[in-house]
């Protein structure tokens, strides 16, 4: 079994195991540390490559309504000011020489998996209905 942990550690470069648990922390460091009380409940989905960019872009879900703009805003806003913070806090946690700077972004994936999802029902609700009338 250890074998095959080696295997699997390897399998993975260092810079995406980097960016997998920065991602990991960062969840952790916001849900436990941030303490404004206008942030709301979010996800990290992604952090962008570690070693080609030197401030990698940190993808985020809002729980927020997607289509209120203004909390999405808010939430972004919030997180970018605690971005030095985080990076401290990051820095401390992973032990890293070096901590790139942070940068957050939403991730507006979800709502257009949504969006899409809607539209082939959509699709095929019409399909279903046309060969009912066809078949009639």
């Amino acid at each position: 079994m250890l074998l095959k942990a080696d295997f699997m550690a390897k399998e993975f470069s260092r810079t995406q195991r980097i960016g997998d648990q920065m991602q990991r922390e960062l969840a952790q460091l916001i849900q436990r540390e941030v303490k404004d009380p206008r942030l709301g409940l979010i996800t990290i989905t992604a952090v962008g490559s570690v070693a080609i960019c030197p401030m990698p872009r940190s993808s985020l879900r809002s729980w927020a309504r997607d289509d209120d703009e203004d909390a999405v805003k808010g939430n972004l806003r919030i997180l970018n000011d605690a971005s030095g913070f985080l990076r401290m806090q990051l820095g401390k946690a992973m032990k890293l020489r070096t901590v790139p700077q942070l940068h957050f972004n939403y991730d507006a994936s979800v709502r257009r998996g949504g969006q899409l999802t809607s539209l082939i029902e959509r699709a095929v609700a019409e399909d279903r209905k046309h060969s009912d009338d066809l078949g009639e």
